[in-house]
């Protein structure tokens, strides 16, 4: 049974102020919990009397450390559930902490520069596809979708345990930027995406779903890039979506 306290403390976890302030997100379903549970640590458990039978030895595990977990009925947790059909299983995790050299990082592989992607769905596929593609960082600007917005995070299906998220004061992050890193960014005046000579490694900047790449940011591309239509000149939609153009972009990198 879960106390109304705690089903109030779970709900108020919907809003940014409070995952902040708590330092804490809410992962829900038996798949997205069994991947995040290595990489976050949980600090509350909520499932079914069958979840808590498939998973006994992590539950131990989890009470011996003084978690507190709570046994509720299928209505219990639709009641403090994110979602319209809740899948046995509801944890909170914390957030995490981890910070990167992005220096480093992009002299060695490719990282994606997310600016001002806003929808958590799109942020949420765009892990998937970083996942997928071998890319362990994303840096996005502070107007970027929460990563830890319970829509973002069950649309990452678990990428988020792979993934890590960044966010940063992009102009100044690339302005940092030591000489010779490549800044690839998507833009209607680029080269040709499938003619351009691609590096493995540097930053893919992708923008904002309405606006593109801002111009504060814009003026630390140094290779611009164009996906065009098929056949190009025909009259087509006015643009692609952001998490689409991303994994066209990023399999044309990892095909070269």
């Amino acid at each position: 049974m879960i106390s109304k306290n705690k089903m109030k403390y779970v709900r108020s976890l919907e809003m940014k102020k409070y995952r902040k302030a708590e330092g804490v997100f809410v992962a829900e379903g038996h798949k997205l919990v069994d991947d995040l549970r290595d990489v976050f640590e949980c600090t509350y458990l909520v499932a079914t009397s069958k979840w808590f039978m498939e998973h006994d030895g992590w539950v131990s595990v989890l009470r011996s450390s003084g978690v507190e977990v709570d046994e509720v009925t299928d209505d219990e947790l639709r009641r403090v559930s994110f979602q319209e059909t809740p899948q046995q299983v509801l944890a909170v995790f914390k957030q995490r902490t981890d910070e990167v050299d992005i220096h480093e990082e992009a002299k060695r592989n490719l990282c994606l520069v997310l600016d001002d992607v806003q929808n958590p769905g799109n942020l949420g596929t765009i892990v998937r596809l970083a996942d997928w593609f071998g890319i362990e960082h994303i840096f996005c600007s502070k107007g970027c979708a929460d990563i830890y917005n319970p829509k973002t995070v069950q649309a990452t299906m678990g990428a988020m345990a792979r993934v890590q998220v960044h966010y940063e004061d992009l102009p100044a992050l690339l302005a940092s930027l030591e000489d010779g890193i490549p800044v690839y960014g998507t833009s209607l005046e680029g080269d040709i995406l499938y003619g351009k000579k691609l590096e493995k490694y540097g930053l893919i900047v992708m923008g904002n779903e309405g606006n593109g790449v801002s111009k504060e940011v814009e003026m630390f591309v140094t290779e611009k890039l164009y996906i065009p239509p098929y056949p190009e000149g025909r009259k087509t939609s006015e643009s692609l979506n952001v998490a689409i153009a991303t994994g066209i972009v990023c399999a044309e990198f990892r095909k070269r």
